[in-house]
């Protein structure tokens, strides 16, 4: 009887084990069309999908079954690039990424949130083809510590207003809105991005795409 109860025990576990690691439905769908894991392509890079929480603009779950950060393969090559230019710089940082390949189904969720409000044009319209999360070339994210704690940046991820706009940031530093170290960040965020062929947007300092929308809508397809 005693052997029976170990082996149920055991096989309960197998089966739990199995269920933990198994991947969602959307996770499943994006590796199947070839998106890379970002967790896989670099373990060091941490990742804590902002949109699979409530604590985001929408106030919302979107994210219901997918924790993983995925994204196009050329695109999650260019991030292990600047990770590794980031450790160069400074050991003692990571990337962390709290957005990548992005459903469009969920690209609408978030521009129905915004399309009669003055937030608008911080969210791509999917009327007009989405923005480039949806073809899984950009990446939201920020530098942390090695525990995974964020460093200062100014404004948290996805904050709508000119604070987390990067093309006057000497002024948000000299009326107080940003500090001297939150913009040495974003500097630094920027300089090892760009070192792997990203390119940052105007009006989000934690957005960074790694081809045009006019190259991708060419060659790549929506993720739907």
């Amino acid at each position: 009887m005693r052997n029976i109860l170990l082996l149920l025990a055991f096989a309960a576990s197998v089966l739990t084990a199995t269920t933990d690691d198994r991947l969602s439905a959307t996770a499943l769908s994006l590796e199947k069309r070839g998106y890379v894991n970002v967790k896989k392509a670099d373990p060091s890079i941490f990742v804590s999908l902002m949109y699979s929480r409530a604590d985001n603009f929408t106030g919302e779950v979107l994210y219901t079954d997918l924790r993983e950060a995925y994204l196009h393969p050329k695109a999650a090559a260019a991030l292990v690039k600047a990770q590794k230019r980031l450790k160069q710089l400074r050991p003692d940082l990571s990337l962390k990424v709290y957005d990548a390949a992005r459903p469009m189904s969920i690209q609408q969720k978030m521009w129905d949130k915004v399309k009669n409000t003055p937030q608008y044009f911080y969210v791509s319209n999917p009327a007009r083809g989405g923005g480039l999360h949806n073809y899984g070339m950009a990446v939201d994210l920020t530098l942390c510590t090695l525990k995974g704690d964020t460093i200062p940046m100014g404004t948290k991820i996805d904050y709508m207003g000119a604070a987390a706009h990067i093309d006057n940031e000497a002024s948000l530093v000299a009326s107080g809105r940003i500090s001297k170290e939150a913009l040495a960040n974003r500097r630094l965020l920027r300089e090892v991005m760009q070192y792997a062929g990203f390119k940052a947007l105007r009006t989000e300092w934690w957005h960074f795409n790694y081809v045009s929308r006019a190259t991708a809508k060419k060659y790549y397809k929506v993720i739907k």
